[in-house]
């Protein structure tokens, strides 16, 4: 007998800003029950600078630039969110689901892998340097925080957007660390349009047609 997945919903929060949004989802996963839904968020950020719990301060930015810096309590080191990039927000109960946090990060960075497949373009991952890769160039970045069993955070796929904000740290503690977007690689679609796919791909993968 085929059980049915728990449920699943998706909310397009369009732009927002990135601290009242981090508070957000550390309290829908504070007080949600085993009767609450997974969701998923596809939104934007306006610039931020974020860094991880364990992040090294070697890598912060070199030079002043007006990018606000927020320290989160996702895993991961520094990246930069901004206008023209499609954030998915995985709220989602990995145990309710039987999926390990590895298992789960391999999932995430095979939904931005299949999306560029469709759009023509070879992607992989690298070992030890968790996210998406185009040519040893970085177009994804991925971070979780698992509490309960229960994750959120999620994953950043460069559009559209300026990546001239990248070159003052080094992305995800890499020094020199190259990064590209959609746009370059002519896969078409704005932020919000490619978040939305990148939501559907991620959907059908945790078991939703």
């Amino acid at each position: 007998m085929r059980l049915d997945p728990p449920p699943l919903v998706v909310k397009r929060l369009g732009t927002v800003e990135y601290g009242p949004t981090l508070e957000a989802m550390r309290a829908f996963t504070a007080t949600r029950d085993v009767e609450s839904a997974d969701e998923l968020w596809v939104l934007e950020h306006p610039p931020v600078y974020t860094l991880g719990v364990r992040s090294d301060p070697r890598h912060l930015p070199r030079m002043a630039n007006g990018i606000p810096l927020v320290r989160c309590n996702r895993g991961g080191e520094i990246t930069y969110h901004g206008p023209g990039q499609a954030i998915v927000y995985t709220l989602v109960d990995l145990a309710r689901r039987a999926l390990k946090v590895g298992e789960f990060v391999r999932m995430l960075e095979q939904t931005v892998i299949d999306l560029l497949a469709r759009g023509g373009m070879a992607a992989e991952r690298k070992t030890g340097a968790p996210g998406v890769y185009v040519r040893d160039a970085k177009i994804a970045a991925l971070g979780l925080r698992v509490s309960r069993g229960r994750a959120y955070h999620g994953v950043a796929l460069n559009v559209d957007m300026d990546l001239s904000p990248f070159a003052s740290i080094d992305p995800c503690g890499f020094a020199g660390l190259a990064v590209t977007r959609t746009r370059d690689l002519g896969i078409p679609g704005s932020a919000p349009e490619v978040g939305e796919r990148l939501a559907a791909i991620l959907a059908r993968r945790l078991g939703h047609a």
